[in-house]
């Protein structure tokens, strides 16, 4: 698709339009140098778009039927399947949200999932569920969603998934600059269909807290200084996403300002959290391993790490935090 005009349409189902928020918050490029160098034609966005009514309705007929090609398709929010299987809580162009992402996807050169509600439902999919969501390939965890596991668009490619609530920018940006540039088919895939360029380490990675972790350091109340996991059901160590590597607004991150990691990337969040796991901000029940490493040594790594805590480690949680103080990790 190199130096050609490529048409992208954006949809926004069941959202709360933090992806686009977050979208506009785009540096290196922003939003508007991307869409001006990379000859984006925005045939339609929610936010940005003047079509609408009958406009949209034969824009949206034109791509289906192929008048118009469809490059790329951006699919943002859940798809509801209520009421009794009709899709009619949701509906865009006179017609059911979930008939629209059908019909759109079946004829995309490439479609891709932004945030939580278009990869697996989101919020609006927590049991009990009221309206059938639905993210394009997940419901939640279980494979299927609007589009089934099999899908495949007019690139052979699955749904790009981008998990987040919301995405980072640069998510978004990257994988649609990778697109446009014909380098589609080199964005490597984990599992999920998440790009491995931004989930492919953990939340753990970088964090600014790791010492306190590796010690058995824990915070005992907010706003103190030491490890948000052990007390604060940080869930960074077992999240995919390089939130503490590339950072928000080029600034920071939840860990770096003392929240815990909520672990928004994770395929089902947050119902995984609540239903398979315990709420936020709740202690885990047990400290997540290394990936390759057995089990006997990585508990002997963790039961020597708290022994070793070393003296300039208190000291320094001690003087960054209020009166009263951190509490060793049992």
């Amino acid at each position: 698709m190199g130096g050609v005009s490529v048409n992208l349409f954006w949809l926004q189902a069941q959202a709360c339009s933090g992806n686009t928020m977050s979208l506009l918050n785009a540096e290196e490029p922003d939003l508007c140098q991307f869409i001006d160098e990379y000859r984006i034609n925005v045939l339609f966005h929610p936010s940005l778009s003047p079509v609408w009514g009958p406009q949209l309705v034969q824009l949206v007929d034109d791509l289906s039927t192929g008048k118009i090609p469809l490059d790329v398709l951006v699919v943002e929010g859940a798809v509801p399947d209520g009421p009794d299987g009709t899709g009619l809580f949701n509906t865009f162009a006179g017609r059911p949200m979930k008939e629209v992402v059908r019909k759109l996807a079946a004829v995309a050169g490439y479609t891709v999932a932004v945030g939580d509600c278009a990869t697996h439902g989101g919020i609006p999919a927590m049991r009990p569920n009221p309206t059938g969501a639905m993210g394009l390939t997940y419901t939640n965890t279980q494979p299927g969603g609007v589009l089934g596991s099999s899908y495949r668009s007019k690139a052979g490619l699955p749904v790009i998934n981008l998990p987040g609530c919301p995405a980072h920018p640069d998510w978004m940006i990257h994988t649609l600059m990778a697109i446009v540039e014909g380098r589609g088919h080199q964005i490597q895939l984990d599992q999920y269909n998440r790009p491995l360029m931004f989930y492919g380490t953990t939340a753990h990675t970088g964090c600014t807290n790791n010492e306190y972790y590796d010690h058995r350091y824990s915070v005992r109340e907010f706003t103190q200084k030491g490890c948000l996991y052990l007390t604060k059901g940080c869930q960074g160590p077992r999240t995919f996403s390089d939130c503490n590597l590339r950072l928000w607004n080029r600034q920071s991150s939840k860990t770096r300002v003392g929240s815990p990691c909520l672990g928004c990337t994770t395929i089902g969040w947050p119902d995984v959290v609540y239903h398979e796991r315990k709420p936020f901000y709740a202690q885990p029940f047990l400290t997540p391993m290394t990936e390759g490493y057995k089990v006997l040594p990585y508990l002997i790594q963790k039961f020597f790490g708290g022994l070793s805590r070393p003296k300039h480690l208190v000291e320094r949680a001690k003087a960054q935090s209020p009166a009263l103080g951190v509490r060793q990790a049992r």
